[in-house]
């Protein structure tokens, strides 16, 4: 069975500003983006898939605001299917509040954090009661790390370095960095394999395979598969679609003397169970 750890639940257009919607179709080259979220389309693409993990997303910097509510209804519509997230942008007022009503009142399992959308670094230490509180609840983190179509947000707040010294202090955080760092992804690695409690996944990078099958290669010389979790970024992809891309990825280096990817950890990848790791299962 698969657990896919990084999709999305939104109402399309309510939670986008117009800015948002227009950069977004940057986000694929050559393929506009329909950022409609309907969970009959995710599960219709999503054969094989067991659990999986949404959240919305709040980043006022980017124009991007998603109540933590409608993710709760969302997952209760599923909830042999679905574990929620809930989101905080912690440059805005009422932030903490925001935390534990997500937390305590709607059920939801785990924080979702977008550093460079919303314009804040992660290891500011204004975010200690952020960590604390995870650590104390057992709520793993997802980040948003690596780069974006948007334009106003700060690739400086998105160097997964930055997880480093959180890690450091809240050793029991379960942290995942989203996308593999993209295009840091050196860096990301770097990072998992020094802390035992940091993960990576691998949402909406098989559509550039080329830029994966590098990023694979340093997991396999670093020695780190294990930290590497499954996931899709729906609505920017599928389930179906990257494990299709995941599978392919040594077929483009036939003819060539380029290493190839371990195949047995290509699908343990696929079929790990990332909720145990998580803390969820």
């Amino acid at each position: 069975m698969i657990i896919d750890v990084h999709s999305h639940a939104w109402l399309f257009p309510q939670g986008f500003s117009e800015d948002f919607m227009r950069q977004a179709q940057r986000a694929r080259a050559g393929k506009p983006v329909d950022l409609t979220v309907r969970y009959e389309d995710y599960a219709a693409s999503a054969a094989d898939t067991a659990k999986t993990i949404v959240f919305g997303g709040k980043a006022r910097l980017s124009g991007l605001w998603v109540e933590d509510r409608f993710v709760a209804e969302y997952v209760a519509a599923q909830p042999d299917k679905l574990i929620g997230f809930l989101s905080v942008d912690p440059t805005q007022e009422g932030w903490q509040r925001e935390l534990e009503h997500g937390h305590q009142e709607l059920g939801l399992r785990g924080i979702k954090l977008l550093p460079m959308y919303a314009g804040f670094s992660p290891d500011d230490l204004a975010l200690e009661p952020l960590w604390s509180y995870a650590e104390k609840h057992g709520l793993p983190v997802l980040l948003h790390m690596g780069t974006t179509f948007v334009a106003q947000a700060p690739l400086a707040f998105t160097l997964p370095r930055l997880i480093e010294p959180v890690a450091v202090r809240h050793p029991g955080v379960k942290i995942i960095l989203a996308h593999l760092g993209h295009p840091y992804e050196g860096e990301c690695i770097a990072v998992i394999r020094k802390h035992e409690n940091v993960f990576a996944d691998v949402s909406a990078l098989h559509y550039r395979p080329f830029q994966l099958y590098h990023a694979l290669m340093l997991a396999q010389e670093y020695g780190v598969w294990h930290k590497l979790l499954f996931g899709t970024d729906y609505p920017f992809t599928t389930v179906d679609a990257s494990v299709k891309g995941l599978r392919e990825l040594n077929a483009m280096l036939e003819g060539t003397a380029l290493p190839r990817l371990n195949v047995a950890e290509i699908e343990a990848l696929i079929h790990r169970e990332s909720l145990r790791l998580l803390g969820l299962g």
